[in-house]
């Protein structure tokens, strides 16, 4: 893998793409100058419509749906209906969060999905820290991690910089701990609002977004995934991403100095 920049299609916002479509999202995010973007299932209007259009244009395709069971039951189903969404767009990769994955119950179906994964090779499958205990707090993380390792599997993992903060948890303890096996990352800012954590571009985050990122590789994708909005949104996208590449950089000449 190597840095590339892609924009999370949600960033639009759930509005603007159930009015223009994901596809004319992915034209004004390759006109902005993204290396690609990031599709999602659960904003797609008609798929069967949708993904042929988009065929070629993403790098990831993102699962709404949990790779376990709350039972801890591999969900077949939807990992058949990610890929297949994948291949679809000739996405090189699938990003899913592990939903109802339990250590115990659920380690017999990790033979099950090396199998499934084996019998195709276009499509890698990212594990994707969410917004639930069950799936997004670092315990959670390395409990997958570890039991994967043991069953001979090697996914790689999406890591989500704001995610942590709505289950109370550390992003920096996080990036520490999980950095040697992340193979994307969701650039995004946070902040506290008297009810609940927003995303926010990392240039208004009140959390200390610099010091996760230089404890994540560099050389991996990194995906715009906070609300690009504003009355030229070609603009703001534009200036986003150049942001995005200019934090690449600086990481980049300090490797190289340090």
């Amino acid at each position: 893998m190597m840095f590339s920049t892609l924009i999370s299609l949600s960033s639009f916002g759930a509005a603007e793409l159930l009015r223009h479509g994901q596809s004319w999202c992915t034209a004004l995010a390759a006109e902005a100058g993204a290396d690609s973007v990031e599709v999602r299932g659960e904003l797609l209007r008609d798929a069967a419509r949708e993904l042929p259009e988009l065929r070629g244009r993403a790098a990831v395709y993102s699962s709404p749906e949990g790779l376990w069971r709350a039972d801890g039951t591999l969900d077949t189903e939807a990992l058949a209906l990610g890929l297949s969404r994948a291949d679809a767009l000739a996405a090189p990769r699938l990003k899913m969060a592990i939903g109802g994955f339990d250590a115990g119950r659920s380690r017999g179906s990790l033979a099950e999905l090396r199998a499934r994964l084996q019998a195709q090779s276009a499509v890698e499958l990212l594990i994707e820290n969410d917004q639930t205990v069950r799936a997004g707090t670092l315990s959670a993380m390395q409990r997958f991690v570890a039991a994967q390792a043991d069953a001979g599997l090697q996914l790689g993992l999406t890591f989500d910089m704001g995610n942590w903060h709505w289950l109370g948890e550390c992003p920096l303890q996080a990036a520490r701990a999980l950095a040697p096996h992340v193979r994307y990352v969701h650039a995004k800012g946070v902040f506290r609002r008297p009810d609940k954590w927003v995303a926010v571009p990392l240039a208004q985050s009140s959390a200390p977004w610099r010091a996760v990122l230089r404890e994540l590789p560099a050389d991996v994708p990194h995906a715009i995934e906070y609300p690009l909005v504003g009355d030229d949104l070609l603009a703001v996208t534009r200036a986003e991403l150049a942001q995005l590449r200019a934090l690449h950089a600086e990481r980049s000449l300090a490797h190289d100095l340090a």
